[in-house]
């Protein structure tokens, strides 16, 4: 049964198992990378994030989230596709005021909000697993103008690959915490495929920055994207 149930639930349902949710501190900085301590931190998002509307798409355990809301004050809201992980996030920072933690699809929720936002950001989450020509353009819509989009992506060019010659995406895997891989479909772009694909929704591509983690690879294993909307 659990082989057919999607890898980010089974993923999410073997780290509870392992570890019990449970209170945590808010970590000091916002990570982007596969190596903790590397890249920038929160002010790519933006120059004063002091009581800004913060979205994250596929928020994981919350500890961006938590960072967010503790160290700007900002009001954060976290969705993730995964009830498991929501409820993990509320254990661990559900304390927070000025947090929110939603189940649902990241597209579902933009669709069905009102909402304008001041800063959307993914890290490692909905934008790469969403179809972009699907995602991007409901991210648009709720943001507001001059304010940033920035996602981390996994590098298409980790271990040796090539990016994408194409929009269609291409076969992935979710290593769990068991360590067995199971199946996805990611979007592996390159900073000039993923330009354009913002330029078509009205997003000015600001920097695109790659980063090595050379525990893993001599091969790039993350690429961060900023962008800004017109």
């Amino acid at each position: 049964m659990l082989a057919q149930a999607s890898p980010w639930y089974v993923h999410a349902l073997q780290r509870t198992t392992a570890s019990p949710a449970e209170p945590l501190s808010v970590p000091a900085r916002m990570e982007w990378t596969t190596r903790p301590g590397s890249g920038p931190g929160a002010e790519i998002l933006g120059p004063d994030l002091r009581r800004k509307r913060l979205l994250e798409l596929g928020c994981g355990p919350g500890h961006n989230a938590a960072h967010l809301a503790t160290r700007y004050g900002a009001q954060v809201t976290g969705v993730d596709l995964v009830g498991l992980q929501v409820r993990r996030s509320r254990s661990h920072y559900g304390r927070l005021n000025n947090l929110a933690f939603v189940a649902g699809h990241a597209l579902h929720y933009l669709q069905a909000s009102t909402e304008q936002f001041d800063a959307i950001y993914s890290v490692f989450g909905a934008v790469g697993l969403v179809a972009p020509e699907l995602l991007l353009p409901a991210i648009a819509q709720h943001l507001k103008p001059g304010c940033t989009l920035a996602f981390s992506v996994p590098h298409p060019q980790r271990g040796g690959l090539r990016p994408a010659p194409d929009d269609r995406p291409r076969r992935d895997y979710v290593t769990l915490p068991d360590r067995t891989r199971l199946p996805i479909a990611r979007w592996e772009f390159d900073a000039e495929r993923w330009e354009r694909h913002l330029a078509r929704v009205g997003l000015w591509l600001v920097s695109a920055q790659e980063f090595h983690d050379a525990r893993h690879s001599r091969w790039p294993t993350t690429l961060l994207i900023t962008a800004r909307k017109l």
